[in-house]
């Protein structure tokens, strides 16, 4: 396996701080990319006279900016590996968008040829998007038709997390991720029902889909068989300004309630399993990153749920109608 390299944009690094006369700044990166802060600082001190800040703290995305939690110290702050969404930060933001050099070509091929059928998506994260003309291309040159949407938030053929409405309606036979890990696919698989294979450009690996969804799927149904005995819920909001979904949590509370359940809202920033421990509740009901639910699954010892799998819990949706959750249009905090 070839060294990843990532392009960090050191110059426009410079020409922001220089522009803003930046003298305090902080460095924000995904856990991937955290072993490169240090050099990365390195590289910036010693171009030009500021002050760096490394975030040590989790990353998910950029709804969970660090824009909350030192602001009266700092004059910029450096997000890697993500692009904007469409909420207001509290500081001036330069997102560098970590774009890697990793090759894409033999793995898209590879997987090009395990769907049947010429009409294609492919859809990919913030480190590869840059090279979506290259795979167009390259499945074109195969023989394949490929269909792009652009989403709600999202640049056609990219998919977040927390956002697959770029692949929504869209009209194919098959559907390739070119990124890494299983989530992103798993989401594709679940909103379109359409084979989906994961071209992995760092292990160099082709596979389907299908194998891993049905492992999830299987862990979810037993989360949501358990929580149809609980009597009472937490219905738990995030505090990072992207995540915040409180109208949603309100309407989880009345919707429990009228069913003739307790609730009760909780607020956290770092969804853990140890902060809901003193609270002698049945469930739990995540409105935060949709991730949580299903990444941290074997760490809850009660029931976390998503939204839908509520909905589901509480006889309003049908298991034949199970979707990931999303975060796609982000609601102010308002009451």
């Amino acid at each position: 396996m070839s060294k990843i390299t990532y392009d960090f944009e050191l110059d426009r690094i410079f020409d922001t701080i220089h522009n803003l006369n930046a003298e305090n700044i902080i460095l924000q990166f995904p856990e991937g990319l955290k072993t490169r802060a240090i050099t990365l600082a390195d590289k910036i001190t010693d171009n030009v006279n500021v002050n760096i800040i490394i975030d040590a703290d989790y990353c998910y995305g950029a709804c969970d900016l660090a824009d909350n939690k030192i602001n009266d110290s700092i004059d910029l702050i450096i997000h890697f590996a993500h692009t904007p969404l469409q909420i207001n930060y509290n500081k001036p933001v330069l997102f560098v968008e970590a774009h890697t050099t990793t090759e894409i070509s033999n793995v898209l091929k590879e997987a090009i040829t395990k769907i049947e059928g010429n009409d294609i998506g492919i859809v990919t994260t913030t480190q590869h998007i840059h090279k979506l003309s290259k795979m167009i291309k390259i499945a074109e040159d195969m023989g394949k038709s490929v269909h792009l949407k652009e989403g709600i938030g999202t640049r056609p053929g990219q998919v977040l997390g927390c956002n697959f409405t770029s692949i929504k309606d869209i009209s194919v036979d098959g559907i390739i991720y070119v990124g890494s890990g299983d989530f992103h696919a798993l989401g594709i698989k679940l909103f379109t029902d359409k084979p989906v294979f994961v071209a992995d450009p760092y292990l160099g690996t082709v596979h389907s889909i299908d194998d891993f969804c049905d492992k999830i799927l299987k862990v979810r149904f037993a989360r949501i068989v358990k929580a149809q005995e609980a009597k009472s819920f937490g219905i738990i909001i995030s505090s990072k300004t992207g995540q915040l979904r409180y109208q949603l949590a309100k309407k989880l509370k009345k919707m429990i309630e009228n069913e003739g359940f307790k609730a009760y809202i909780l607020n956290m920033n770092h969804v853990s399993p140890d902060l809901l421990l003193p609270y002698n509740l049945d469930a739990f009901v995540s409105t935060a990153c949709p991730r949580i639910a299903i990444d941290d699954s074997i760490m809850y010892k009660k029931p976390l749920l998503t939204p839908q799998e509520l909905e589901i819990v509480l006889k309003k949706r049908s298991w034949e109608d199970y979707e990931m959750d999303e975060i796609v249009i982000h609601e102010n905090q308002k009451n």
